[in-house]
């Protein structure tokens, strides 16, 4: 399987990408409804499946996949470790704020709300967040993950379960899966 999937990445790296992204937000924010809010299939909001899966197969896998070859050509250092560290701090101080904000305007402009809003009201939660979990899992996947696959490892960690002391998601403080988090926080009322 592994193999097919990365013959598919040599040959259409961004279209492979994006709907291994599309997929897997959608799966995430179908856990967000299903596992932690516990709707049900009858009350189900499919839109809001489908918004999340529009927005990672059309903005977050063409734009991690073009990212991370950014950081893989032009963030070389002197040693592996200092690279890596490198490509950290890059990612956390520069894609993941831009990253979030475009997330959270496009669900708002999706959802018919005030993008600035919006922002104002779950971007800091959301960086915080992403701070306690991705630096760790960016420096694992920066050095020992092959560039084609790191976009898949991003999307299957989002997925996966954190056990996470130092961010509050829910009352027993379990991250269950960054997308599924992105999904709650963009849809949070309060």
């Amino acid at each position: 399987m592994l193999r097919w999937y990365q013959s598919k990445l040599a040959k259409r790296p961004i279209l492979t990408a994006s709907i291994t992204s599309a997929v897997l937000f959608g799966s995430g924010d179908a856990l967000a409804q299903q596992a932690v809010d516990r709707r049900g299939l009858a009350k189900h909001d499919f839109a809001r499946t489908g918004r999340m899966a529009l927005y990672g197969g059309a903005v977050f896998g063409p734009v991690a996949t073009k990212w991370f070859g950014i950081l893989q050509r032009h963030v070389v250092l002197g040693s592996v470790a200092t690279t890596t560290a490198a490509r950290v701090a890059a990612d956390q101080i520069v894609f993941a704020p831009i990253q979030l904000t475009c997330f959270l305007s496009s669900m708002a402009i999706m959802e018919g709300v005030d993008p600035v809003e919006k922002w104002k009201h779950a971007f800091g939660p959301a960086y915080k967040a992403n701070l306690a979990v991705w630096p760790f899992v960016q420096g694992i996947n920066f050095a020992f993950v092959p560039l084609e696959l790191r976009v898949l490892v991003v999307n299957v960690i989002s997925l996966g379960r954190f056990s996470c002391r130092r961010v509050i998601v829910s009352v027993t403080n379990q991250l269950t899966g960054w997308n599924c988090f992105l999904s709650m926080m963009n849809s949070s009322e309060e």
